[in-house]
């Protein structure tokens, strides 16, 4: 794959290592040739590192599947994901999922990456809606600013939520962020 054709999301393999594209730049110098300057993961460690390539150059798409997996349970240093058409399960380590890993829930599905045949990663829906379990009381009067509370979600994540949100309510979720988005009725 050429250069010009690199964006967000895409996966590529340097050396015999999946990376994803965190960030891509094209850069034109006024003097000079044209490259692209990137941000790379690496899909194994996690490391997140800084490249750019020249205009026209070429790199290795990295030879990954991703597939939908529902999200069963959670072992000790390991969240079990099953294949919902095979029965399959497999184990990913907590570590691979980073802080988004406050927001996953039962049943939730989600994008497992496999690498020869490993699961390297997990890539969690763009938005989830969750349960609040505990939230203080909103001070009435106090809506103007546009002031935001600690509230508990049903996974023990804390997230700042509206004051008008009480315990039991169902809100969106912005799993990137961790940003309330939204109050859903259920």
């Amino acid at each position: 794959m050429q250069t010009t054709d690199m964006r967000k999301g895409l996966k590529i393999q340097i050396d015999g290592v999946p990376y994803a594209m965190i960030e891509v730049q094209f850069v034109k110098p006024g003097k000079g040739q044209a490259f692209s300057r990137c941000r790379i993961r690496n899909l194994v460690t996690g490391n997140v590192i800084e490249r750019t390539w020249k205009s026209g150059e070429a790199v290795e798409i990295a030879d990954v599947e991703d597939r939908k997996m529902a999200y069963s349970w959670e072992e000790t240093d390991t969240f079990v994901f099953m294949d919902a058409t095979t029965g399959d399960q497999v184990h990913v380590e907590k570590n691979k999922l980073g802080d988004e890993s406050r927001f996953i829930s039962e049943g939730l599905e989600c994008g497992v990456t496999f690498f020869n045949g490993n699961a390297i990663g997990v890539e969690l829906p763009p938005n989830v809606i969750l349960q609040v379990s505990s939230s203080e009381p909103g001070v009435k009067g106090d809506t103007a600013s546009g002031a935001t509370k600690p509230a508990t979600l049903s996974t023990g994540a804390v997230v700042n939520v509206p004051l008008f949100i009480k315990e039991g309510e169902w809100v969106r979720i912005d799993t990137s962020s961790g940003d309330y988005l939204e109050r859903v009725n259920r």
